[in-house]
């Protein structure tokens, strides 16, 4: 089993940024991509970037690409959302997750092992 704890979320006025942080813990060698994913009340995870452990390869949704960066420190085991220029729209819970696969994926379903979520309030 892999642990996941996000952390960094917070409120911020719109055109800011944050930066959220997900610490793995555990098996960490079974995951081999880690994501980010978004759930606004009433809505369904939605997929917001994902990267590699090995090497550079990223994924982003089509919504954040130019505003929200993907990053990871191998030594710490943890990976970082970087999110700039914030809208309203961004509001919601950020989950992490893990796979084992080594494919890149926006599909929640694929994923494994999931953190408790971080909150994120972007005020207009």
């Amino acid at each position: 089993q892999v642990q996941l704890v996000e952390s960094g979320g917070g409120l911020v006025q719109a055109g800011g940024s944050l930066r959220l942080s997900c610490a793995a813990s555990g098996r960490t060698f079974n995951t081999a991509v880690m994501g980010w994913f978004r759930q606004a009340p009433g809505k369904e995870r939605e997929f917001v970037a994902a990267i590699r452990w090995s090497g550079d390869s990223t994924l982003y949704a089509n919504s954040v690409k130019g505003r929200f960066t993907i990053s990871k420190d191998n030594a710490k085991n943890t990976v970082y959302l970087q999110m700039n220029s914030l809208k309203p729209e961004n509001t919601g819970v950020y989950y992490c997750a893990g796979k084992r696969s080594t494919v890149l994926s926006a599909i929640a379903a694929t994923y494994d092992s999931w953190g408790q979520g971080t909150q994120v309030t972007v005020s207009s």
